[in-house]
Formats: structure tokens, C-alpha cells, sequence
């Protein structure tokens, strides 16, 4: 699964590496914008559905956020 976040990831912002950054945000590596559309990415390849409460920074600052975010978000 980290692959496959790292390569939605990379399809987002393709100037940065994101493999082993503690913080997207803090780093400059993501912003709001990016947020956006990395939920949205998500939602669609891993079949899930994002609540809106869970839509934070921190819920996205690194891989490790972002893959326990898709495992505990309900199927679509």
C-alpha cells in the first residue's frame, strides 16, 4: 500500500521525493490544493470514501498517516 500512496503521491507533485519525510506540510511538499486532490486519488484507487472529519494535516503528513487513514476508511 505505501507503494501505491508514494505513487499517487509522486503523480501529484512530481518535483519532491516523498519517501521517508516525516512532514509534507512543515516540508513545503504538499499543500491545501494538494490535499484536495490527494483525497480524492485516494478514494477513487483504494475504493474507499474519506470522511470529512478526517481531513487534516495530520492525517496526511507522512506515508505512514496516509496508509493508516486508507486502512481504517469504510469501503465504497
Amino acid at each position: 500500500m505505501k507503494d501505491k500512496i508514494l505513487d499517487i503521491l509522486k503523480e501529484i507533485r512530481p518535483e519532491f521525493e516523498f519517501d521517508g519525510v516525516e512532514d509534507f506540510f512543515a516540508e513545503g511538499m504538499l499543500d491545501s490544493f494538494d490535499l484536495m486532490t490527494l483525497v480524492s486519488t485516494l478514494d477513487e484507487r483504494f475504493a474507499i470514501k474519506i470522511d470529512g472529519t478526517d481531513i487534516l494535516p495530520e492525517n496526511f503528513m507522512n506515508v505512514d498517516a496516509i496508509a493508516a487513514l486508507v486502512e481504517r476508511s469504510p469501503k465504497r
